[in-house]
This record gives C-alpha cells, sequence and structure tokens, in this order.
C-alpha cells in the first residue's frame, strides 16, 4: 500500500514540476479584452469572434485547462499555425477588400470543414458553428456582394492589351508565362467579396488530363492560369470585365515543387504585372489557402466538361 502511495505522490510531483514549463512565444499570461469587429454587423462579429479568435488572433481566451503542460504546447502550436494562415488582430488597419477577403478565407474554411479544428471543438464546445451561424455569415457575404458575371469575351480582349516587356520573375523564381493568353478556358468564377470575374486557363497537359479524366492528381507538367478583373457594371446592369487585377499560375511538378504541395505558385498584379511576394516564403499562403482542396490535389477548379472545351 505503501509503494502505490509513493507511486502517487512520485507521479503527481512529476505533474507539478511540468507546469513550471511553458511553450516560448504564446504568453500565458492574463490577455486583453478582445475587441469587436469594426464595420461588421454585431451578429457576425459575435460568431467569428467566438469561433475564431482563440487561435486567429492576438485575443487568445486560454482556459484552465490549455494552461496544463503538456496541453499548453499543443494550444501554442494551434495558435501559432492560426495566425500565420489567418490572423484579426490587425482587422482596424485593413481596408474594406481585404477584410471582405479575410471573411472569405474563414467562410471558405467553414464550409469545407478545415475550420474550426475538430481537436479543438471537442474541448472548446461554443467555438462549434450550427447551421445558422453558417447560414448567416454566406447571407452577410452574399449581401456584400456584385452581380455575376457574364461576358468572357471582353475579359479575353482585356487580356491581350496587358504589357509584356520586361516582367520580373515571381520570387520564388517562376517566370511571367505570357503564352497562357493562347490557352483554352477551363473554367470561370468569382469572388463575391471583393468584386472580381475569374477565368481560369489551362494549359495543353491540362486540357488532356480533362479529356482523359485524369485530373486527381493532375498530372506534372500541367499549368492553369487564373486571370482576374474587376466586375464593371453597365447602365442596363448587365456585367462585364473592367480593370484587370492579376493573373496567378500554379504549375505541377511533383518533384520540383515537393516543398510547396507538388505545384510551383506565382502571381503578378496590376496592368504593370508587378511579381507578388515580399520574400520567397510567399507561396505559402497560396498553400494556405488551398488547404482545404488537399483531397483534390489542391485544385478548387472544377473544369468544364471536354465536349465544350473542343467547341470552336
Amino acid at each position: 500500500m505503501k509503494l502505490k502511495f509513493k507511486i502517487v505522490l512520485c507521479i503527481l510531483a512529476l505533474v507539478l514540476l511540468a507546469q513550471l514549463i511553458r511553450p516560448e512565444e504564446i504568453s500565458l499570461a492574463k490577455t486583453p479584452q478582445a475587441k469587436a469587429l469594426t464595420g461588421v454587423p454585431q451578429k457576425i462579429a459575435k460568431i467569428l469572434e467566438t469561433s475564431c479568435f482563440d487561435c486567429h488572433s492576438d485575443q487568445t481566451q486560454w482556459r484552465w485547462f490549455d494552461r496544463l503542460t503538456p496541453v499548453n504546447f499543443l494550444v501554442a502550436s494551434h495558435i501559432r499555425d492560426g495566425r500565420k494562415s489567418l490572423d484579426f488582430s490587425h482587422w482596424d488597419s485593413l481596408a474594406t477588400p481585404q477584410r471582405n477577403a479575410m471573411l472569405y478565407f474563414a467562410l471558405n474554411g467553414i464550409l469545407s470543414k478545415e475550420m474550426p479544428l475538430s481537436s479543438y471543438t471537442a474541448l472548446h464546445p461554443a467555438a462549434k458553428l450550427n447551421p445558422e451561424d453558417i447560414d448567416l455569415l454566406k447571407t452577410y457575404l452574399l449581401n456584400n456582394a456584385v452581380s455575376k458575371p457574364a461576358d468572357v469575351e471582353n475579359a479575353e480582349k482585356a487580356t491581350e492589351k496587358q504589357a509584356v516587356q520586361g516582367v520580373k520573375k515571381s520570387p520564388n523564381g517562376i517566370a511571367y508565362l505570357p503564352d497562357y493568353r493562347n490557352w483554352k478556358a477551363i473554367s470561370t468564377t468569382e469572388r463575391f467579396d471583393n468584386g472580381t470575374i475569374r477565368i481560369i486557363f489551362g494549359n495543353p497537359v491540362a486540357v488532356e488530363a480533362i479529356r482523359t479524366g485524369k485530373i486527381n492528381p493532375w498530372p506534372d507538367g500541367t499549368i492553369f492560369a487564373k486571370t482576374a478583373w474587376k466586375q464593371q457594371k453597365a447602365k442596363d446592369g448587365s456585367v462585364y470585365a473592367g480593370q484587370f487585377v492579376q493573373v496567378e499560375f500554379m504549375i505541377k511538378n511533383a518533384k520540383q515543387y515537393a516543398h510547396t504541395k507538388g505545384w510551383g505558385w506565382a502571381r503578378w498584379k496590376g496592368e504593370n504585372l508587378l511579381p507578388y511576394g515580399k520574400t520567397v516564403k510567399f507561396d505559402t499562403e497560396c498553400i494556405s489557402c488551398h488547404r482545404p482542396e488537399r483531397n483534390n490535389d489542391y485544385v478548387f477548379t472544377t473544369p468544364l466538361a471536354i465536349n465544350d472545351l473542343n467547341r470552336k
């Protein structure tokens, strides 16, 4: 009996000593009261604050069980990763389009069931979103959207006007590919949060993969070019492509780009085609956004039927 008692005491002593060890970078000190998201309806802000703020802002509310070692190391890791992909801490300093893009990103993670993490909601049930919460978020974003795009032909003509002389490489070394304008359009979409028309072009390798149904995974050599223009409204209410916004490339090479999920990522913004990204690691943003589609080889695009592509 005495031996069992000593063993229990030793275990308790080790547990208590372990509490002296704390994860780095994430403070366990008292955190300030979370600020409401300005410019967002109270109901919408409350949903986001309850389900997202603990891991996606500097307003983390630690529960007593979050502070226990070794649980605190796991929680701190989730917070660090969460802030890298999405951080509401700088909300007040962002312009409206950037705020909308952040909300769009958050909704995308929710709809794909990527967030909030099930391992987190198991101990933090208040963070779970019910169908009513999700509908409120979708309705809010849709009510702030512009009409859906219609004029693909004008968009293609706008692309032809882009200057390609002296375009610099992306920070990760990928060169601009002006020939994408001669590729086939394989899909169209829009971003309702920032009012852009988007057309996705596929190179011949991508088109052949669509024709043969070999798109998961996509074969090496596949390249997508996603072009974006501001939506413009005519007097009669129709929508057409306006100012050129950007073009993004996804280049498949499983070996060369193994460290970035098998894809090379690059983006050029504006009519001057300025390469996006301050450092070579800018593409971690791309991977984070596409992670919900990892079961689809990280590709959001659902291509048009190949019969449509073959029509002239």
